[in-house]
């Protein structure tokens, strides 16, 4: 879906990963822009490989105005703590990504006419969000929102980033760590806790999943 104008696409990685971060990016884009989208074969990350997610990555942030907010598990969990609301939560990170590009393409004379977003909970969240950081920027909130180019792209900004920090957490506890929340998931913080105790799920995991009752417990069926 092709939308006339300047447009900020945003979308978010590692929502539904019980190891990793949070990762919301956003990527500012023309419809002149688009023709290069198309050629690079930019899509909804769920369609890409990891490999083609950080290939394509580095081409669109080295060419586009961008910006992430990484939220690694401590802090994750802290302000998940705070708030006990995960949209919440993402509203407020989407809220940060779009007022920083916002004020980037002030300083740097960019146009930019209205922000899109995949729709993740209630619209009101995200405006009420945005008006915290006095952001007073359009925002379209869509089901499927990848279906348009710049949200797409920021989809493969996301996917690429919550790769590079599994990697490096799997590298920097000599374990590697799972995407998803499967079974295997369950084991392997099992066996994090059994090596290092039950802090450890704090630095690596998001601890409100149900995967880490059962990696406590040791019940992987547990509920």
């Amino acid at each position: 879906m092709v939308l006339p104008g300047h447009i900020i696409g945003v979308d978010e990685s590692g929502k539904g990963d019980f190891f990793g971060p949070l990762v919301v990016a956003g990527l500012l884009a023309g419809e002149a822009d688009l023709p290069f989208f198309d050629e690079l074969g930019v899509r909804d990350s769920k369609c890409l490989s990891d490999r083609r997610c950080v290939a394509l990555d580095e081409r669109l942030r080295a060419r586009y105005p961008h910006q992430l907010v990484v939220l690694m598990p401590v802090e994750y969990n802290r302000r998940y703590d705070q708030l006990r609301n995960l949209n919440i939560l993402l509203a407020e990170c989407h809220a940060r990504v779009i007022s920083t590009l916002v004020e980037l393409t002030r300083t740097n004379k960019q146009k930019v006419d209205l922000a899109v977003s995949d729709k993740f909970g209630k619209a009101e969240r995200l405006d009420t969000a945005l008006a915290k950081v006095d952001c007073r920027l359009p925002v379209r909130q869509m089901v499927r929102g990848e279906v348009v180019p710049q949200v797409a792209a920021a989809s493969i900004l996301a996917r690429a980033e919550f790769i590079r920090r599994m990697e490096q957490l799997s590298t920097e506890w000599s374990i590697e760590l799972p995407k998803g929340a499967s079974s295997q998931v369950d084991e392997i913080g099992r066996r994090l806790v059994s090596k290092h105790g039950a802090e450890i799920l704090t630095q690596l995991s998001k601890k409100h999943f149900k995967n880490y009752r059962r990696a406590m417990s040791g019940d992987l069926f547990g509920k």
